[in-house]
């Protein structure tokens, strides 16, 4: 493991991995019980990405998500409570029930925001960063993105900008390898998508999604960069969602085979960084334990609150939303 990293940076970025998975199991569940109205696409599989760039960053550093944006928040420093109420649609949950999975947020640890759009989220991040630029605050924005919005104008208009006047901004293609249900050689005439960087006068890296301390790493590098004004980085992490596009089961769709799916559930992130954390002595399998055994009581909590919290009073319909 790098020098750097001290044990409690591992551990760190440890329970931020259980707190997504455990949180995406959980939602799935109720989504597909019934009990979370309407769609959930979830994190699973891909939290090294999150927890190995959210570790870098203060609650005053922004970042734009996607549709898949469970696992942003909570490595920002989401608190469960907060986050089912808003996915149960109630008056507690950070956009007062009226976000959703799709849109929710926090400004207060610097989350702009899920986004429904495909691509919604770097001219965002580049606004945010041009704004840190201009104020001279030391702060930066981080975009998470997948292989299918790379292909979008609003990537590449922000990434021109961003590259022209070296805004403080890290571009993280999370590349699952499906732009939803079509697979990267079908919607892309190139392997990596970190091979567009040079074309905006950034450099392009790949690094290994599914290894938190390699997102650690290369993330780090990244970051540090943006901070010391020498501009933008595309970072590529190759990984992998261990369910549908939406939901666990999803819609029964046949665009990837069972043996594609269990060999890339062996590279789980969680067990293989549990399995280092144990050969180096950083964490035993009581710690190990303890810490998802926290998190499933954190939720059980969470989901009390989100049961018990009020729906919005429809007079609030108009509070809140812009058009």
């Amino acid at each position: 493991m790098a020098a750097s990293l001290t044990d409690d940076i591992l551990k760190d970025m440890h329970r931020r991995m259980v707190r997504i998975r455990r949180f995406e199991e959980t939602a799935g569940k109720l989504m597909e019980d019934g009990k979370i109205p309407g769609a959930l696409h979830l994190y699973v599989g891909e939290e090294a990405v999150a927890s190995g760039v959210m570790v870098h960053l203060s609650d005053q550093d922004q970042i734009t998500s996607t549709h898949r944006g469970h696992g942003h928040l909570i490595a920002k420093g989401g608190e469960f409570d907060r986050m089912f109420a808003e996915l149960f649609g109630k008056a507690t949950g950070y956009c007062k029930g009226k976000g959703g999975s799709m849109h929710i947020s926090n400004l207060e640890v610097g989350m702009l925001g899920a986004n429904g759009i495909v691509g919604g989220g770097p001219p965002i991040a580049m606004g945010a960063a041009f704004s840190n630029k201009f104020q001279k605050n030391g702060q930066v924005a981080v975009c998470f993105f997948g292989d299918g919005a790379s292909n979008e104008g609003s990537f590449h208009e922000a990434a021109n900008m961003a590259g022209l006047y070296k805004l403080p901004v890290v571009f993280v293609c999370e590349n699952n390898g499906y732009g939803e249900y079509t697979p990267q050689k079908n919607h892309q005439a190139i392997v990596d998508v970190a091979d567009r960087a040079p074309g905006y006068g950034m450099p392009g890296v790949v690094c290994d999604g599914m290894d938190v301390v390699a997102v650690y790493e290369a993330a780090g590098e990244a970051i540090d960069r943006a901070r010391r004004g020498e501009g933008p980085t595309l970072l590529e992490c190759k990984t992998y969602r261990f369910y549908d596009h939406v939901g666990v089961r999803g819609m029964g769709l046949n665009y990837r085979s069972d043996d594609e799916v269990d060999e890339w559930k062996k590279k789980d992130p969680i067990d293989l960084f549990e399995a280092r954390l144990k050969e180096q002595g950083v964490m035993d399998e009581a710690e190990v334990q303890a810490v998802h055994d926290a998190v499933a009581a954190d939720i059980k909590a969470a989901i009390q609150f989100a049961e018990e919290s009020p729906m919005p009073d429809p007079s609030s319909i108009t509070e809140d939303v812009y058009a």
